[in-house]
């Protein structure tokens, strides 16, 4: 089992000058990393149930065609007996053939739409057993991890709609007590390549990545990005301050972006008021932090403090955050939005507010804390007015960017 570690260019800057202003896009830059992997090893296969164009995981095929023995047709993307990219409409075939070649030694990775991905929950399930008890036999060799590339499709339904929207492979994975499963959410392009690398030099564990096939804000350096595998989570210092009287935290790179522009609002409206935000980028069972490291309180308390509300916003389920976050803060210290099962084909900024996941819902939790009627009524006007807007034209009056 061989180890694989990204060229710089792949990992990205060393330093973001303007955290938030440039965008860009962790989908492609994942499909550039499975590129590298690709001719780096020739053990590695990407598993996809022909999604790999739309799933923005195209620059794949500069590496390898795909796996295909029938006659060919002149419009067919490329295609050879030898192709390392496996495209078949069936997750559950898919999985099980990707399992046997975990178990031979061999490294790949498995994407998926979201909602599509719980459609082999209970294969995976019986994997975690098989990981639970093979750690228990002495000549058990370790095996690469089982990795899952998850492409969101909660948060923006601009065409496919609610049929598309369910984070519940997340909340499946994280309640399993065997502690062989890690959810990641890559914040930003930079920290999608430092997911990838993690997931691809870990060894038996299940991985799923959460990612959005939009173009989101860069927030954070290589460095950084790498440290927060450390504990699972870090501060953002351009968007904290010292001594804080709210603790700002999330996970996804939407529920981020939604999250830090939440304080430039409060900032603004409240300037006596003090803030902090903390970044998360892995959860496993009961704990922030990888499998392996796990965050512990000292390090919560650190970051959060003892006794300051937190507010939370989650890509998935707010229940199964708040299962983790129960174990190191009091439940009165946490307000938890998140995916709430609200959806329909309709406008980005639209998605976030029927969850009560939009910026404005953020901050109308320290203004009910404040007890700021006009700032109340000043945030609850914004969002009805989008609300009717969207409903109307089809077009938000916020600006996304």
């Amino acid at each position: 089992m061989r180890h694989l570690f990204l060229p710089d260019n792949l990992l990205g800057p060393s330093e973001i000058k303007t955290p938030g202003k440039d965008h860009f896009s962790s989908a492609e830059k994942l499909g550039e990393c499975i590129k590298y992997a690709l001719r780096q090893d020739s053990s590695f296969y990407l598993f996809s149930p022909d999604e790999t164009t739309s799933n923005k995981l195209d620059s794949a095929y500069d590496s390898s065609a795909r796996a295909w023995a029938l006659p060919k047709k002149p419009w067919d993307l490329p295609e050879s007996e030898n192709g390392h990219i496996i495209e078949l409409l069936s997750e559950n075939t898919l999985l099980a053939v990707m399992i046997g070649h975990v178990l031979s030694g061999g490294q790949s990775m498995m994407t998926s739409y979201e909602s599509f991905f719980s459609i082999v929950t209970s294969q995976l399930f019986q994997y975690l057993k098989f990981l639970s008890q093979s750690s228990e036999v002495s000549w058990r060799s370790s095996v690469p991890a089982l990795n899952l590339l998850s492409t969101s499709t909660c948060w923006r339904q601009d065409h496919n709609g609610f049929s598309h929207q369910s984070p519940a492979l997340i909340s499946a994975l994280l309640s399993q007590p065997t502690n062989f499963a890690n959810a990641l959410f890559p914040v930003d392009d930079v920290s999608a390549s430092a997911s990838f690398q993690f997931m691809y030099n870990s060894k038996n564990v299940v991985n799923l990545t959460i990612f959005n096939k939009t173009n989101e804000p860069r927030w954070i350096d290589r460095k950084h990005a790498s440290f927060q595998y450390q504990h699972g989570a870090s501060v953002f210092g351009f968007a904290s301050d010292d001594n804080p009287d709210y603790i700002f935290t999330a996970a996804g790179d939407i529920m981020t972006r939604e999250a830090l522009y939440a304080l430039n609002i409060l900032r603004e409206d409240i300037p006596g008021r003090r803030f902090r935000f903390v970044g998360i980028n892995a959860l496993s069972y009961n704990a922030i932090g990888t499998t392996n490291a796990k965050m512990s309180q000292d390090i919560f308390n650190d970051y959060f403090t003892t006794d300051k509300p937190i507010i939370a916003n989650f890509h998935g389920y707010p229940d199964a955050l708040k299962s983790i976050l129960v174990n190191y803060a009091d439940p009165l210290r946490l307000s938890i939005h998140g995916f709430s099962e609200r959806g329909s084909t309709t406008t980005p900024f639209e998605m976030l507010r029927l969850n009560c996941a939009s910026r404005y819902d953020l901050a109308l939790d320290i203004a009910y804390r404040e007890n700021r009627q006009d700032l109340i009524e000043k945030y609850q006007k914004i969002l009805r007015d989008n609300a009717e807007h969207a409903h109307r034209t089809g077009e938000d009056l916020i600006n996304m960017v």
